[in-house]
């Protein structure tokens, strides 16, 4: 039924559709990417490979993943999301699986530069389809359903692929995680459409316009430098890029030296990883629904968007600074409910995409995002690098713990003090 076709008056449902395929898209950007930490500890066996040197080809992601966001927002506003996705999976995912083909260093940190560039459009285009199918009220929620594909996967993956790791080898994750990705992508091309392009009815459309969907966005938009730099140079970006920042530190401890954590400082053995590395995970993935079901339910009993938005994620970071407890903690459990907790408090404070779409000027989503996410995923290139090189230096987590955690708060005071109103940017 075409868009503007209703043929009943009860609005159609479409854009929940299009939510799972953005939800099942950052599930496997997020298996791609961080598969690499699970083969981590194998891997540096059999390649000779030490912990500084590790901590920079985990970092070597994110080089080319944060030099690319600009860039790959402005393809993004130029080409529209359905062929921006498509391309982006299907070149992340041939990288993915070509990792399994490595033999040294060199190589493997070639594929992971490779990696961060195709995957660079992918959370700008989640936050373009939700401004672009979702009311207002309704956005947090749905970012928070998304973004749990971050942490979902790897919490019920981890038992298989640690599993797979004892029986196949390292090589057979990277195999794995490509082929899954290449079927998806004819998956979403299959899929995708925008809203008027779409099967839902006119009774839809209306609603979600009414909401504050951003249905028309302009499309095949040439970049304009001096906007970019207009938009630079505001606070509502700093203060989000720092508190995104300091939040994306405790997300990619997580997804790049927590396995290693486990089975160097805690002494644990494969079978006990997959099993207690499912347990933060999930919690994470409890923590993105929860701040995004909290926010927008602040949102519609009246509350301000500046404590609808702000509130989840500023608690979010300040919990995400109990993970420092663990260093002062003998029992496995105890250290497995610890981080946890600061887990799922990052997973509250993840909801910073929401944010994006609430303050990005008129027909620059792809740009705004590309920025947003450059400045968070700086975050994977300092902090991999940092904790080994201390884990080098000290032989132990105990000051990378406190350095997660210290980073955390930093970004909590940009959310209270830098930020300020949460309303759309208006560039002169």
């Amino acid at each position: 039924m075409a868009a503007g076709q209703a043929g009943t008056t009860q609005p159609t449902r479409v854009r929940y559709t299009m939510l799972s395929l953005i939800a099942a898209g950052t599930l496997i950007n997020y298996l791609d990417r961080t598969i690499l930490g699970v083969a981590a500890p194998a891997l540096t066996k059999e390649l000779g490979i030490s912990a500084t040197v590790m901590g920079v080809i985990f970092s070597a992601f994110s080089w080319s993943y944060a030099a690319a966001q600009v860039p790959g927002g402005a393809f993004l506003d130029r080409f529209g999301t359905r062929l921006t996705y498509f391309l982006s999976v299907s070149f992340w995912s041939l990288f993915t699986l070509l990792q399994a083909f490595v033999g040294g260093v060199a190589g493997l940190i070639g594929l992971r530069l490779a990696l961060g560039v195709a995957e660079s459009p992918c959370f700008p285009a989640n936050s373009r389809v939700v401004a672009t199918w979702f009311p207002r009220d309704e956005r947090a929620f749905a970012t928070g359903v998304y973004t749990v594909g971050e942490y979902i996967g790897l919490a019920f993956l981890s038992p298989l692929l640690f599993a797979m790791l004892a029986v196949w080898g390292w090589r057979s994750l990277f195999v794995g995680a490509g082929v899954l990705g290449l079927l998806f992508a004819l998956v979403w091309w299959r899929g995708y459409r925008e809203p008027r392009e779409s099967r839902a009815n006119q009774a839809e459309l209306d609603e979600i316009v009414a909401g504050g969907a951003l249905l028309d966005q302009p499309a095949r938009q040439r970049f304009d430098w001096s906007a970019a730099g207009r938009l630079l140079r505001t606070r509502q970006m700093w203060g989000i890029c720092l508190g995104q920042f300091a939040g994306n530190s405790t997300l990619v401890f997580f997804l790049t030296w927590f396995p290693t954590y486990l089975a160097t400082e805690r002494q644990m053995d494969w079978l006990k990883i997959g099993f207690f590395a499912v347990a933060p995970f999930i919690a994470a993935s409890f923590g993105v629904l929860f701040g995004g079901w909290w926010s927008d339910r602040m949102l519609r009993q009246g509350k301000s968007p500046n404590v609808a938005r702000k509130l989840p994620i500023i608690l979010g970071l300040l919990l995400a600074s109990t993970i420092v407890a663990a260093n002062f903690v003998e029992s496995n459990a105890a250290v497995i409910a610890i981080l946890s907790l600061a887990f799922f408090a990052q997973g509250m404070a993840a909801l910073g995409w929401t944010l994006v779409s609430d303050l990005a000027p008129e027909g620059m989503l792809g740009v705004t995002g590309g920025v947003f996410n450059l400045a968070a995923n700086l975050a994977g290139i300092v902090t991999p690098i940092v904790v080994g090189a201390i884990v080098a230096a000290t032989g132990s987590f105990f000051y990378a713990l406190g350095f997660i955690g210290i980073v955390a708060l930093l970004g909590a005071l940009s959310y209270i003090f830098i930020l300020g109103d949460v309303r759309r940017i208006v560039l002169d």
